[in-house]
């Protein structure tokens, strides 16, 4: 850390700002800026399910930023896949909590591609900075009269001098019936960490294409290439036999990388969403409770998990961040 004697506000290497946009579709977003004073820095989109809208670390941005751009959630198109139109990606998008994955129709009701949860603004958010860490915490409220009434607690937090940042989620059923819950953390690595030479490396113990086009690359699931013209999206499910999984990413181009840390029992799967396209450039790395078949199709699976009335659900995530090859190499 550095020496309080030198600086008279700790803005000057760490804390956090509050900015809203100015113009265009983000127009009055309210974001949350952080930095940590050692290299980690990262925005929470307060009015976007506090979902990570940028990251960076050894002032190297890590995400990818969809051609949308920042998008408020009055512009949200729900229909079929119109989640697209608004679809900001940054470092995480939280999809879910109705339906994550394709859209479609259950019973008698359609879900749009993704859910809906990550347009919705936070009901409260604030931050705190005690004993040397930073937290953000928001409540996001995911309700309609007459069907769910979900509610997300969401902690944000590093500490000051770190190369970690921690998210814990807790989702309570706060509704009298039993209510079906699909969460999907959308983690987006884009340019300049991602390029033809960016390492990946899961420790999954199975690799299954979710289709036909992602079949025909299956020995090459972890190769990355340069932008390719219309390119056609390749998806991946890992499974693991471990507890702790593990997805991490390593520039060489850029000296960074950073790796991805969850508990399987809480979130089993994690899906590749490979995307190599120009201007689509982005690799997804997307930690998941279901496969994205569509909420129907789980149902008749008997996959679709179910929150009880006044029941918890308890999620944590963990990204570290590297600038030695080695340290990389070495995590778990």
């Amino acid at each position: 850390m550095v020496n309080r004697s030198y600086y008279g506000h700790d803005t000057q290497f760490y804390g956090v700002e509050e900015h809203r946009l100015v113009g265009g579709k983000g127009d009055g977003l309210r974001l949350f800026q952080v930095r940590n004073g050692s290299g980690l820095e990262f925005t929470v989109s307060a009015d976007r399910a506090a979902d990570l809208s940028r990251v960076s670390y050894k002032g190297v941005s890590l995400n990818y930023m969809g051609s949308a751009g920042y998008v408020s959630p009055a512009y949200y198109d729900e229909p079929g896949f119109g989640f697209l139109k608004s679809f900001t990606a940054g470092f995480l998008t939280t999809c879910g909590l109705q339906n994550i994955g394709i859209p479609g129709v259950d019973g008698d009701e359609p879900y749009p591609l993704h859910g809906t949860l990550s347009h919705h603004p936070a009901d409260r958010i604030y931050y705190t900075e005690e004993d040397g860490r930073i937290q953000i915490h928001a409540k996001i409220n995911d309700a309609v009269i007459f069907k769910q009434k979900l509610v997300l607690n969401r902690t944000i937090s590093c500490e000051y001098g770190s190369n970690i940042l921690k998210i814990s989620d807790n989702i309570k059923n706060e509704g009298s019936t039993d209510e079906p819950l699909t969460l999907l953390y959308h983690m987006n690595v884009g340019y300049p960490l991602l390029n033809e030479n960016t390492r990946l490396a899961i420790s999954s113990e199975r690799v299954i294409p979710r289709d036909e086009e992602a079949a025909k690359d299956l020995d090459t699931w972890d190769k990355m290439l340069p932008p390719v013209p219309n390119f056609q999206e390749q998806c991946y499910y890992h499974e693991f036999a471990e507890k702790s999984p593990c997805a991490k990413v390593w520039g060489p181009d850029s000296n960074v990388g950073l790796a991805i840390r969850w508990n399987q029992s809480q979130i089993p799967y994690m899906t590749e969403w490979k995307m190599m396209g120009e201007r689509d450039y982005v690799l997804g790395l997307e930690p998941c409770t279901n496969k994205l078949t569509g909420r129907a199709a789980l149902r008749e699976s008997g996959d679709l998990h179910f929150l009880k009335p006044g029941e918890n659900r308890h999620f944590e995530l963990e990204i570290e961040f590297f600038d030695d090859e080695k340290d990389w190499e070495a995590a778990e």
